[in-house]
Parts: C-alpha cells; structure tokens; sequence
C-alpha cells in the first residue's frame, strides 16, 4: 500500500533529521550553579591558607584611654620620682633631707649634752645642800671637769669673799650674786646654742617644701600644653613629684619642732637648777660671812 506525504511535511522531516547530528556533537549546555544555603561554612582550599606565624602578626601599640603605654611611667617610687623631678624640685628635696638629718643628729648629740650636764647640776646642788662650810664644798667641786658650771660657781664664790675680806657683807652678798648670776646665764645661753636652728627647720620646712611642689605642679601644667593631653594618666606622676616635696617638708618640720619643744623644757629644767645650785651657794657664802662678822664682834670684845 503506498502512504501519501504531503510535500511539506516531507520538507520539515528532512530539517530535522539534518540537524539532530550537529546538535549530538555540540557542547552540552552549561549547568546551573548550586545554591549554597547562607548558614553554611565556607570551605578554604588548603593552597590558599595565610602561612603567616602569630609572632609575624603585627600588633598595635598597647594604649591606656587613647594614650601609648610609652609615654607612661613604668615605676613610681620615691627614687624615681626623685630622678624625674625638676633640678629645682631636687634641690628642694636635698635641702630637706639635709635638715632633717641634722634634726636627728642634733637630738642625738645636744640631747645627750643637756641631760648630763643636768645630772651633774642636781649632783652638786644635793652636795651644796648637805655642806655646811663654802671651802669643803669648794674642795668637792674641784672634782668636777674643767669648765663645769657647778665648779665655776663655787671658785668665784671663793675668790669674791677673799677680794672683799674685811669689807660690809651686805656688799659681799651682793657682789657674790651678781658673780653668780652672771655664770648662771652664761651656761643657760650655752646649753641652749644650736636650738634656734631647729626652730628654724621647723617653721621653713613647710614653706620650703610648698615651694617644691608650686614649681613641680607648674612644670606639670606646662607639660599638658606641650603634649596637648589632659589624661591623668600623663599628668599625675608630674604632680606626684611634686607633692614629693611637700610631704619631704613636713617630714623634715615635724621632728623640728617636736625635739625643739623637748629641749625647751629640758633647757628651762637645767636653768632652774642651776638658779637652785646659785641659791645654795649664796647661802653658804652668807652663812661664811656671818661667822665673820660674829668672829670679829667676839675679838673686839
């Protein structure tokens, strides 16, 4: 049986079948890129990992509230404060520590100076008390050092009664005590030499150290306008060296005027002795004179 094909559906056929052979033999088309879900961890290929070491990372600077770690101090002791001060704050701080040395030095020395010669002083007034005749305690007294205020007292005792021998003894006594008198003030001055310097110490160690601290607090203000900086950070070791001086001032004033208030009580003690000693003395030259007078009276009749 014969199939009739219309021409054109012949014609169409033809196409087709020339063209499935081209298209086999053609790059396939190019797939569809999968979809990687957002959640899930990039994968890095090992060729591409950074060989860089943590101690080859570079770091920043450490900073303290936005200011490099170097420009603060790494220690703030007394040593180094004092190394970092001003040479004007340093001078200050050497000038205090020399005055409370010779604080404490003169404590030391002096105090030991007025407590023996006091005890020497109540000494020779217990032995003035319980004599009963000017040369026997004249003898005793020349046991004491050379010098000694007790030994002096009596000796010119001594020698006044003998240049005024024959003389009214009213004028002898008062010529004994103007003697008398005069040595009394003369160891009081001497055994309070030196006592003015630690009043000085302790009135102008404040105000020295006061000074220390205004020009270390001015030096302070001038470095926050040069580095342009208010963090305190930066700004307090300035002014920790400078209250360095302040609290140096008071160390050196305290002691001052601690020991000069000791002295001056001790000193006062030592002069009221040495008025009690004069006193004895002038008794016994009194008591000389009247013996005198009686032995006189007795020959005349």
């Amino acid at each position: 049986m014969r199939i009739h094909i219309p021409r054109g559906l012949a014609a169409a056929m033809a196409v087709l079948l020339l063209a499935a052979p081209v298209a086999a033999w053609s790059d396939p088309p190019a797939p569809a890129p999968a979809t990687t879900p957002a959640s899930a961890p990039a994968v890095t290929s090992p060729s591409v990992v950074s060989t860089t070491t943590p101690a080859e990372t570079p770091t920043a600077p450490p900073t303290v509230t936005g200011v490099h770690a170097g420009l603060l101090p790494k220690d703030l002791s007394v040593a180094t404060m004092f190394h970092n001060a001003d040479i004007v704050v340093q001078a200050v701080l050497v000038g205090l520590i020399v005055a409370s040395i010779v604080t404490w030095t003169f404590l030391l020395g002096k105090g030991a100076s007025i407590l023996a010669a006091h005890r020497s002083v109540r000494r020779a007034l217990a032995q003035a008390d319980s004599e009963r005749l000017l040369a026997t305690l004249q003898l005793h007294m020349r046991g004491a050092p050379e010098g000694a205020v007790q030994r002096a007292m009596t000796e010119a005792t001594a020698v006044e009664m003998q240049l005024s021998a024959g003389q009214d003894g009213a004028g002898i006594k008062e010529r004994v005590a103007s003697r008398l008198q005069r040595l009394e003030a003369a160891a009081g001055r001497r055994m309070a030499r030196g006592t003015g310097l630690l009043a000085t110490i302790g009135s102008t160690a404040p105000f020295v150290g006061l000074f220390g601290t205004v020009w270390g607090i001015m030096n302070s203000f001038i470095g926050i306008s040069q580095s342009q900086t208010t963090n305190l950070a930066v700004v307090a070791p300035g002014i920790a060296e400078a209250l360095l001086a302040t609290a140096t001032g008071l160390i050196a004033a305290i002691p001052a005027v601690v020991i000069y208030n000791i002295f001056a009580r001790a000193i006062a003690a030592y002069r009221a002795s040495l008025a009690d000693l004069s006193a004895s003395i002038l008794r016994l030259a009194s008591r000389e004179l009247d013996r005198r007078g009686g032995a006189r009276v007795a020959a005349a009749e």
